[in-house]
């Protein structure tokens, strides 16, 4: 088994946007396993899977330590994106094989990314309109009281499970934008916690398909984690200091750019798309801060003999 530097680096590239960002891993390492180091598609996508197992639980450690986990929805994730995540590797073996199979591979990976890609900005303006700091900094334990639906949760797990096995994306931002509109009671650290724990059987389940049924390579999924395990350690050190609105922006667009080159379209309609986004998506994204940032915050209720007044302002 020979480790490769230059995939050691750009595991370590990758590791640091997952530790600053909290997303970005699948969406990231296929695309650069294609693009930059020419690996064959189905390998890229099992190989990331694998690796991703790998990367998954340091930050869900954190999260059950802080109480930020909904363990009933991630159970109901769970009972849909577990199965789906090992049929979506059976389904991709079963697709025939041949010069269309490569094509049909990186067609539905550049769909995963452009659905990833809108979900950034979804859940980006949905946390923005609850006047919440996108998932960022310390958010102090909560469990409230949330009705659970099991039909539309598993079907999101079964979504996200076939995604991952397939493309390897994680789906995090859909599974997260769906999260917000579904249980919007839930903190924007517990739906990030969520999404973590839950990530876990899901990544388990199409890693295990991966190593049975796919094109699994030990050197290359080793030499990915040597450098994005202390990646994403880095990337975590600093997250609290990085403007993370910015590298979320960056992200975007880069998922946005890799989406569109691997379902076909040319080289110079993907920078055009990438610039238009670039410059539009930044003026756009001024004004929905200052439309939020203006809204004035809830006053607090008046007392009454009733419910005296306390001393930060709202009732006993």
């Amino acid at each position: 088994m020979n480790v490769d530097p230059t995939l050691v680096l750009g595991g370590l590239v990758v590791g640091f946007v997952v530790g600053l960002t909290g997303m970005g891993g699948g969406a990231l390492m296929t695309p650069m396993l294609i693009f930059v180091f020419k690996v064959d598609p189905l390998m890229a996508v099992s190989s990331d899977v694998v690796a991703s197992l790998f990367m998954k639980p340091a930050g869900a450690i954190v999260h059950l330590r802080r109480r930020t986990v909904n363990l009933r929805l991630v159970g109901w994730l769970c009972v849909g994106s577990v199965p789906a995540a090992f049929s979506g590797v059976l389904l991709l073996r079963l697709l025939p094989f041949g010069d269309g199979f490569d094509a049909t591979v990186k067609v539905a990976l550049g769909a995963a990314l452009l659905l990833a890609s809108v979900g950034l900005v979804v859940r980006a303006v949905l946390q923005m309109a609850r006047l919440q700091p996108l998932g960022e900094g310390p958010a102090a334990p909560s469990s409230p009281d949330v009705t659970i639906r099991p039909v539309p949760t598993v079907m999101l797990g079964a979504l996200a499970g076939l995604l991952v096995g397939m493309t390897s994306v994680g789906a995090g931002s859909i599974v997260i934008v769906v999260i917000l509109l579904m249980y919007p009671a839930l903190k924007a650290s517990q739906v990030v916690g969520t999404d973590l724990v839950q990530a876990i059987p899901l990544v388990g389940a199409a890693s295990l398909g991966h190593l049975l049924y796919g094109d699994f390579s030990l050197g290359l999924t080793t030499s990915l984690l040597i450098g994005a395990i202390p990646g994403a350690w880095l990337g975590a050190q600093v997250s609290s200091k990085a403007p993370g609105g910015l590298v979320r922006r960056a992200l975007a667009i880069l998922l946005l750019a890799s989406g569109l080159r691997l379902v076909g379209v040319p080289l110079g309609w993907v920078a055009a798309s990438a610039v238009s986004a670039l410059v539009l998506g930044n003026v756009l994204w001024i004004a929905v801060r200052r439309r939020f940032s203006a809204t004035p915050p809830e006053s607090p209720r008046p007392a009454s003999p009733d419910r005296p007044a306390t001393k930060d302002g709202g009732t006993a």
